[in-house]
């Protein structure tokens, strides 16, 4: 039911069904009164809220904006590079997402809250101050009206017709009280229906305003996301194969226990127990040594005193101590030039002391274990025809590869029962191309040789994508003849995988991560050469995909030798398909790579 008809005739009659008509009005203004009233309340909550939410919000974007990725390494990747930079991209796009939530806070007061409060005091407060009017007229003239039919016909005629003129006029301004009341309260009831509304209508446009913006942010945001979803995928997979290679050497160390000795640039270094006489007797004194054997020159520090004093000597001669000599164990004496007589030194066990007396050629020096050497691949003709028949192999089974987690040192050896021989074959596709992935790795030194290493890894660290084809070119042609030979067989035979990835799932992006480790590797296991497997990687990656540029007969130039800015590569699309048969590791494949080179 709605609200009934106010008619101004009405107004003459001043009926009780008029007055009850007219409290429905009454009744109903003030319940939109007051619903505006809990509105505009809730509107500045919903405004304060909004108000406390931006500030969080670019109070994380500014934490995103001051943080700082730092990798391990002297370097980053490109896939580094995006990831560490992608926190500024968030906080960016967070900071424009806000810049349009503050303008929606800012306009809210002027759009809805003031409206509303316009509306509520100037027409709903019209209409009240109207009703006052009209009870106060009602009063009076029902009051006057009382007194004047009171009056005695008795009096004069004249006074009887001034009291009718005084009550037609006091009649007239009720009605004019009453008429304007009438119109006042229901002009509200329609004015109510654009004024009252059109304020949230405006605010709700600049939500959605809000949030198109929000929208056409993400449609922009897509291809970076792509693009980082990309690089993270390859940070993951070069985790998870750096991870297993740092594992193994954490393991070989383990299990080597004193017998290993960590890469430094001294031929032998660490903690050795001192005899020093004394006048109260001799003393055992730690102090940290080290020898360099080319220069000879033999340093000792002792930490514990104060000030911590050092002492360099040149060595003369070194002599294993017998064990009934001293009642000390894993005991030798040195010779030096600066000092007469010997100086007794205490390795810290006999594994240790036999390395101190190796470095330092001494006499009786005992022997140690070596790791076991695993089957050596050459590259001679054998090798050659190896590599060649185990392409041939491949590429006639439509290029589809699977791991084999044996080691086919079978393969490598002439007149072999399950040799490869032309015509037939003893092996299914995954132990050929175990096979060949295992010949490179048992190679004495690896493809890209250790000379060249750092340079190759220096080449990989370049920002610009032309000069690290440049670089990488350059130092290809540095290479021995067979190796160059060999590195273009095999390349060669990648770059035809990848053209099959949609078939094989294996990009350029994966290849290079599964023959970085193997055709590059550093002569020193440390944790630090693991962390440099990316940019072995990255190498390996762009001889494949650059093959024909690579190996161009005239080197290009050189290129600059450090970093500059971060190169950005284009968005690439996570590959959405099932998993398919991977060649030559199981690692998780990508769509292809299309990163600008020349």
């Amino acid at each position: 039911m709605g609200l009934p008809t106010l008619e101004f005739s009405d107004s003459f009659l001043d009926s009780p069904e008029f007055r009850e008509r007219l409290q429905c009005h009454e009744i109903e203004l003030e319940r939109t009164n007051s619903f505006i009233k809990d509105l505009i309340k809730d509107g500045n909550m919903l405004i304060s809220a909004l108000r406390s939410l931006s500030l969080a919000v670019q109070r994380f974007s500014q934490s995103l904006q001051e943080f700082q990725f730092e990798c391990i390494g002297d370097a980053e990747t490109d896939d580094e590079v995006n990831i560490a930079q992608s926190l500024k991209e968030f906080s960016q796009l967070l900071s424009t997402m806000e810049e349009e939530r503050k303008r929606l806070i800012q306009n809210a007061d002027d759009v809805l809250i003031s409206p509303l409060e316009r509306f509520r005091k100037e027409q709903i407060g019209a209409v009240k101050e109207g009703k006052k009017q009209f009870d106060k007229e009602t009063e009076r003239y029902y009051s006057v009206l009382e007194k004047h039919l009171s009056l005695s016909s008795k009096k004069k005629e004249s006074q009887l017709n001034e009291a009718d003129s005084q009550m037609s006029k006091d009649r007239q301004i009720f009605y004019d009280a009453s008429l304007q009341y009438v119109f006042k309260i229901q002009e509200v009831q329609e004015r109510k229906k654009f004024e009252f509304v059109e304020p949230l209508l405006a605010f709700l446009q600049g939500l959605f305003t809000f949030y198109h913006e929000g929208y056409e942010l993400a449609s922009e945001f897509e291809p970076y996301k792509q693009q980082l979803q990309f690089n993270l995928q390859n940070a993951r997979n070069n985790f998870e194969s750096t991870r297993a290679e740092v594992e193994k050497l954490m393991k070989r160390i383990r299990s080597a226990e004193e017998d290993f000795k960590a890469p430094s640039c001294f031929t032998m270094e660490g903690y050795l127990y001192i005899q020093e006489k004394r006048p109260l007797g001799s003393v055992w004194t730690r102090y940290y040594c080290t020898y360099e054997k080319s220069s000879k020159m033999f340093a000792m520090s002792n930490t514990d005193a104060r000030p911590a004093s050092r002492q360099v000597f040149r060595l003369r001669s070194c002599v294993r101590r017998k064990t009934d000599s001293i009642d000390k164990r894993f005991c030798f004496d040195i010779e030096v030039v600066e000092r007469h007589g010997v100086i007794t030194l205490q390795a810290l066990s006999e594994a240790n002391r036999r390395l101190w007396m190796e470095a330092m050629d001494g006499k009786e020096p005992g022997s140690y274990p070596f790791n076991a050497v695993c089957f050596a691949a050459f590259l001679n003709e054998a090798g050659f025809n190896f590599v060649k028949k185990c392409i041939e192999l491949v590429e006639t089974r439509v290029l589809i590869f699977q791991v084999c987690l044996k080691k086919p040192v079978c393969l490598f050896r002439p007149n072999h029962p399950g040799t490869v021989q032309d015509g037939r074959n003893a092996w299914d596709n995954k132990t050929i191309t175990s096979g060949l992935k295992n010949y490179f790795r048992c190679l004495a030194e690896p493809l890209l040789t250790y000379r060249l290493h750092k340079e190759f890894i220096r080449a990989a660290k370049y920002d610009d994508q032309k000069y690290r084809v440049r670089a990488i070119h350059a130092l290809v042609h540095k290479l021995p003849e067979k190796n160059r030979a060999m590195l273009d067989l095999l390349t060669n035979h990648l770059l035809k995988v990848s053209s099959h990835s949609d078939q094989n799932l294996m990009t350029v992006s994966n290849l290079g991560m599964i023959f970085g480790p193997t055709l590059m590797r550093s002569q020193e296991e440390t944790v630090a050469a693991m962390m440099n497997i990316k940019f072995q990687n990255i190498v390996v990656e762009i001889i494949i995909e650059n093959h024909d540029k690579v190996y161009l007969s005239v080197p290009l130039p050189q290129a600059p030798s450090s970093r500059s800015t971060p190169r950005r590569t284009k968005a690439i699309c996570l590959s959405s398909g099932k998993r398919k048969a991977r060649l030559y590791s199981p690692a998780l494949c990508l769509a292809d790579n299309d990163s600008e080179f020349l």
